[in-house]
């Protein structure tokens, strides 16, 4: 760990940036190609019934996110300390509350499932599809929930490569068991869904592992499975900003689904889950940029070396906004074959088009805007990190999702992302300076109550 503090910036951003966007692109794979196969296999309402399932998927992310991102920056930050044990605390605790919450949420939507899944907007012709991924999806929950969450950790505990051929593997099964059990066994959506769940049980496999070997640095300790109040509330602190994200788009994506519904009908609805899972594929890419950038920064703030934690920082931007223009250049050259790979219903495949032309025009300024947010985490500033996620999602988006389909319809709910990005850019830029000008990012005092 101490080549986070002598290596040079570069190099180091790369190595911890490569194998997290791999990975981090990984996971959105799942729902392209959960989307393709199903799109070709089973039907346009079926992908639209996927579609509906997001919301759900959202709040288990959401849930996932918060204990993960919270150990992550927290084991990181020990790491830099030198407070080795406590690393070891907060991985036992973490992989306790993984546990903890997916079983309850799995168990509640399980049984609420369909009510839930109508107040999102499905109709008698995708309430089926959706029902029947679901189903399948929160009986493998937990596991899901707890690959991904040890994916973070690993990454923060020094080992990102060793994470990417987790998550490689686990996208490679989905591929292979993906079409196997839709085009081949027939199992339509409901394979789909199982492919998914065994693919990322196998991945989950190859970390779990890691982590029973003393060998490493940070691994599964006698002493690190007894909950401490102070670990989960400070796991919790730092993991509310990606957690509210989460919430936050739970809330938005209910909300454009019911708008679509209303304005578009139910393939508006099919054509926002494939605009979702392509904005999702860039904005992966921009989380593993962050995610490369977190060991960096919240290393050398915790050894107190800012200077090296700025320049990690403006790295980071400048390449998320290369992607982010690279994107936008794509969705505007080629959007009407990327949703010809979807489906092959015309009227799903227009609606598509015209969306991604639309949804898309901002992505050069977003990469920064997260970028931001996960800065202030990284460091432990959560407060300025939820502020930021709060002002993109809900002050500034959930009024122009009410406020423009009445006016445009459909390309109204397009147009709304697009404005508030623009909106979020300046409030980002703002805060950014004037933190900087103030010089706040001196550590504040170390979380000294815990049991050493």
């Amino acid at each position: 760990m101490s080549k986070l503090r002598t290596e040079s910036i570069k190099s180091l951003f790369w190595k911890y940036s490569i194998p997290a966007i791999v990975a981090s692109t990984s996971t959105s794979l799942y729902n392209i190609i959960d989307r393709i196969f199903i799109g070709q296999g089973v039907g346009p309402y079926a992908i639209s019934g996927l579609a509906l399932t997001l919301p759900l998927m959202n709040i288990a992310i959401a849930l996932s996110t918060l204990i993960g991102a919270g150990a992550a920056a927290i084991i990181s930050i020990r790491l830099g300390e030198r407070r080795y044990n406590l690393a070891n605390k907060t991985l036992g605790n973490a992989t306790l509350l993984f546990f903890i919450f997916g079983g309850t949420f799995s168990i509640l939507a399980y049984i609420f499932l369909d009510p839930i899944l109508i107040a999102f907007g499905a109709s008698e012709l995708t309430l089926p599809y959706a029902r029947d991924f679901m189903q399948v999806i929160l009986i493998g929950n937990v596991f899901g929930n707890l690959f991904y969450g040890l994916y973070n950790i690993m990454r923060a505990s020094g080992y990102p490569s060793k994470g990417m051929v987790g998550m490689i593997v686990s996208v490679i099964a989905n591929l292979i068991l993906a079409p196997f059990f839709i085009f081949v066994l027939h199992w339509g959506i409901r394979g789909a869904a199982l492919a998914t769940v065994l693919s990322q049980f196998i991945g989950l496999n190859m970390l779990f592992y890691h982590f029973l070997s003393s060998k490493h640095t940070v691994h599964y300790a006698k002493n690190g499975f007894k909950l401490s109040r102070k670990i989960i509330a400070k796991i919790f602190s730092i993991g509310l900003s990606p957690f509210l994200v989460h919430l936050f788009s739970f809330v938005v994506i209910t909300v454009i689904n019911r708008q679509l519904k209303q304005y578009g009908g139910d393939f508006a609805i099919g054509a926002a889950g494939i605009i979702n899972s392509l904005a999702g594929l860039v904005t992966m890419i921009f989380f593993g940029f962050t995610q490369g950038m977190q060991p960096i920064v919240g290393y050398n703030y915790g050894a107190k070396q800012y200077q090296r934690m700025w320049d990690t920082y403006k790295l980071t931007v400048k390449w998320a906004t290369i992607v982010g223009i690279v994107a936008w250049v794509v969705a505007l050259l080629y959007p009407h074959m990327i949703a010809q790979a979807f489906t092959t219903d015309k009227e799903l495949i227009d609606i598509t088009t015209n969306g991604i032309r639309i949804y898309f025009l901002a992505f050069p300024f977003v990469g920064f805007q997260l970028v931001t947010s996960q800065f202030f985490l990284a460091i432990g500033k959560a407060r300025i990190s939820i502020f930021l996620s709060m002002f993109r999602q809900v002050i500034v988006l959930l009024p122009f999702l009410l406020i423009l389909p009445p006016l445009w319809s459909v390309n109204g709910v397009w147009y709304s992302e697009p404005i508030s990005s623009l909106f979020a850019l300046l409030m980002n830029i703002l805060i950014i300076y004037k933190w900087y000008d103030k010089q706040s990012w001196k550590p504040e005092p170390t979380f000294e109550a815990y049991e050493e």
